[in-house]
Formats: structure tokens, sequence, C-alpha cells
């Protein structure tokens, strides 16, 4: 399925895509909750392409995610992003969600048992949790929490713009994890499934070819979710 779709991709298109996904890593995830100011919310799209991040989680309690294409680059179509809406409060529904993945949820806001970034541990998959500059973390979040984190400043100003923090927090980590005994590597299957996505949002008329492919082959629907590239 993939070799067929990719046949409409040029060959330095497909290079590219095998580079990139060697660098791709689920061991740390991004969560953004309440995020409303569009130039932010692009801005951490963009740093977690840029760092190797393949998903985002995105929490929509109060305030709708909007990205600007102009400050993200396209790296929207990159990435996996996950969006809850559709209760009251979507936090914890996200938050279980990534511990029963078997994630470490941090809590990036100052607190009084916080650690610094340089200690936290890597010893398992971690998901960083941000929020808007305004109103920080919510009360879920802090109360579902597995560790908190800030980064240092030696400044007067309390804290960094969130796509700065964010930034700057990818940057230590996908260096950290990268030297140390972890397996912060995709599977194979995630790597073809993942490249499969990225062919399909980059060839031309994606939605008339998926619809002659699942014509020829109705099978493949039960492999792989066409849904997002037969929408419109």
């Amino acid at each position: 399925m993939l070799e067929y779709f990719q046949s409409f991709l040029s060959e330095h298109k497909k290079n590219l895509f095998d580079q990139v996904i060697l660098q791709r890593t689920r061991y740390v995830s991004v969560v953004l909750e309440d995020l409303f100011h569009p130039h932010n919310a692009s801005a951490i799209l963009r740093n977690c392409d840029c760092f190797g991040i393949q998903d985002v989680h995105v929490i929509e309690n109060n305030h709708q995610f909007v990205n600007s294409h102009d400050i993200s680059k396209g790296s929207k179509k990159w990435l996996d992003i996950y969006r809850y809406n559709e209760k009251n409060n979507n936090t914890l529904p996200c938050i279980d969600s990534l511990k029963k993945e078997g994630y470490t949820i941090a809590a990036m806001t100052p607190h009084k048992n916080d650690l610094l970034l340089h200690e936290i541990p890597v010893d398992q998959k971690i998901a960083l949790v941000y929020g808007a500059e305004k109103f920080g973390i919510s009360d879920n979040t802090k109360q579902s929490a597995d560790v908190f984190v800030k980064i240092p400043m030696l400044g007067f100003t309390e804290s960094f713009n969130v796509s700065v923090s964010v930034a700057l927090s990818l940057h230590y980590l996908s260096q950290k994890i990268r030297t140390n005994n972890v397996n912060w590597k995709l599977s194979e299957t995630e790597k073809q499934r993942i490249k499969l996505t990225w062919t399909l949002r980059t060839i031309q008329s994606a939605r008339s070819i998926v619809k002659r492919y699942l014509s020829e082959h109705p099978e493949a629907s039960e492999k792989f979710d066409f849904s997002e590239f037969l929408q419109y």
C-alpha cells in the first residue's frame, strides 16, 4: 500500500521521508491545554516537527486550538495531532489516556516540589503539559501530574513565552533521550504508517487516488484509516 501511494512522489521526497522518519519519536510527547493564541500554537507545532516529536495532544476546554499556517510553515501535516474536545472537561480523558500508554505526566509550571529541566528522568516515556500563558495549567492537570518541571531562569521575568518554553524543553530532551540507553525510536510498523500518512498529505489529488485504490483494494480500509483523505 505504501509503495503504491509513494509511486506518486518524487524520489527526492521519498528519500527525505526515509531520512526524517529515522529521527522521529513518540518517547516524548507534547500536551497543550487550552492554548488560544494562534501564534503560540503554530510556533509550538513548528518546534515539535523540528525536534522530531511526532505526537501533539490538544486539550480544548474553553478555547479552540487554531493554527496559523504562516507561522507553522506547514509543520502540522507532518505531526499526529490528537484533539480532546468532546466533553465539558477534556483534561482528564487526555491525561488518563497517556498514563495508560505508559507516559509520565510532567506539568511544565513552577511548583514547590518541582524539578529543574535537566533533572527530568527519561527512564520512561514522558508527556510535557503546557498551559496558556495567562492561566497556566488547570487544577486537574496539577492533581494528575507525576512531576512538576521548571526551566531555570536568571532574570526578573517569571516565565518564558510558552512556545519558547516548548522549544527549550524539546531541545534538551530530544538530545537527552538520544544519548541515554532508552528505546526512543519508532517501531517499523509506526514508521510505515506515518510515512503513508505523510505521503497521502503530500501527493496531489490524494482524495481521488485513495478512492480509486480502495475500489480495487477494499480490504485496505481495515488496515489504515483513510477518512482524513476522503472527507473533503
